[in-house]
């Protein structure tokens, strides 16, 4: 088995958020480098992965908006409506 080839990430963080992950990473009993890589490459992962295949993932109350959206759609507007007719051909 080859060795992995490792490289460096800097990033700049307030305060505070910095202070956030490092209490992660203590919850977790982890340094914050080994933290960040076990939270950061598979969230990594997973979005682009997602994006291939146009996956989108909601929370709960998103889905329930997005449901109630569906089954209420708002009246088109009148400008939307001359947009429809121009698309269809009418005008």
């Amino acid at each position: 088995m080859g060795k992995i080839k490792m490289t460096t990430l800097q990033t700049r963080l307030d305060v505070e958020s910095k202070q956030a992950v490092a209490e992660a990473a203590k919850l977790r009993h982890v340094g914050l480098s080994d933290y960040i890589r076990l939270v950061l490459v598979p969230t990594a992962k997973r979005e682009v992965e997602q994006a291939k295949n146009q996956v989108l993932q909601m929370t709960a109350d998103e889905q329930e908006r997005f449901w109630q959206a569906l089954q209420a759609p708002a009246k088109p507007t009148e400008a939307q409506r001359k947009l429809g007719k121009i698309m269809r051909g009418d005008l």
